[in-house]
């Protein structure tokens, strides 16, 4: 792929992928407002927690960038962001590097969180690097087997809030398990968007992902389901009474979520791109929604 090269800086903030960062803030903050309604809230954890996942999540970028372009994934066909290994910004050997670098700083912090949360830490620590690697690396890419979707849910909904929560409040509640099912449902649209996005070149590049293994009219109906599912979680926290009436502020982002719902089911291909940048906006936003709601009830 020739194209031109960026300045130092610029390449790697693009090998980060900045648009996906919010699948890793939006459930340390939703984790945080959680400890803080129950009273737990603790600063360090909260900050360790999220320098912790945005650091892993920049490091399973990284290992996708490389991965994925000694897969052959990454061809001139890709219609999504440029991939800094395979527009030969950096070789191989760096992006790996760059790789090691981003998990080992994800480690330091996961240090002082185990000091603060124990061994169970170490656990989930480790499960998420290994996951992030496994994500296209490794003898069974999970999401070359239409296993991405799965892995998002667990380790970007209930993993993180759950863990988050643990380090500063103890053991998680059913109102955490809730509000992790949501932001997991959120987190997983990122995905279908981006397999829809790119169901040809996948499918040329053996890369079986839901959207190639069902057909993009089933990642279409699966973006719109996870949509509802998410804000059914918040409306059910509300309805066995685990959880406070305030949680049903985040029934403001319908009205973005129906937009944009209509935007997967009518795009096909480039013109899905805004379409992903939202759906992590959309994440966020419901987790900056739950937050305010769970901080106000905590207050009243």
């Amino acid at each position: 792929m020739n194209t031109p090269r960026p300045s130092f800086w610029r390449i790697w903030w693009l090998a980060s992928r900045p648009r996906t960062l919010p699948a890793a803030a939006a459930p340390v903050i939703a984790g945080s407002a959680l400890a803080y309604y129950a009273n737990s809230f603790q600063l360090g954890p909260a900050l360790a927690a999220l320098v912790g996942a945005l650091f892993i999540q920049i490091g399973t970028n990284f290992a996708n960038d490389v991965f994925d372009f000694k897969k052959g994934a990454d061809t001139a066909e890709r219609i999504g962001p440029t991939r800094a290994t395979s527009a030969g910004w950096v070789t191989p050997t760096q992006m790996l590097l760059a790789t090691v670098v981003a998990f080992g700083l994800a480690i330091v912090c996961g240090l002082y969180l185990t000091w603060v949360g124990g061994w169970p830490i170490v656990a989930i620590g480790l499960a998420s690097i290994a996951a992030g690697l496994a994500y296209t690396g490794g003898p069974f890419p999970l999401g070359y087997n239409g296993l991405g979707d799965v892995f998002v849910f667990i380790f970007f909904g209930l993993v993180a809030v759950g863990g988050t929560y643990y380090v500063q409040a103890g053991p998680p509640t059913p109102l955490v398990w809730w509000v992790a099912v949501g932001l997991g449902l959120l987190c997983v649209n990122i995905i279908v968007v981006n397999n829809l996005r790119d169901v040809e070149t996948d499918r040329k590049a053996g890369k079986r992902t839901l959207a190639v293994r069902l057909g993009p009219t089933a990642a279409r109906w699966q973006y719109a389901a996870c949509q509802v599912g998410a804000f059914v979680a918040a409306t059910g926290a509300w309805l066995t009474q685990v959880g406070p009436a305030w949680l049903l502020v985040t029934l403001a982002a319908v009205p973005l979520a129906v937009r944009w719902a209509r935007v997967v089911w009518r795009e096909n291909g480039r013109a899905l791109n805004p379409a992903l940048a939202a759906s992590g906006q959309i994440e966020l936003i419901y987790a900056l929604l739950a937050s305010a709601g769970l901080i106000v009830a905590r207050w009243l």
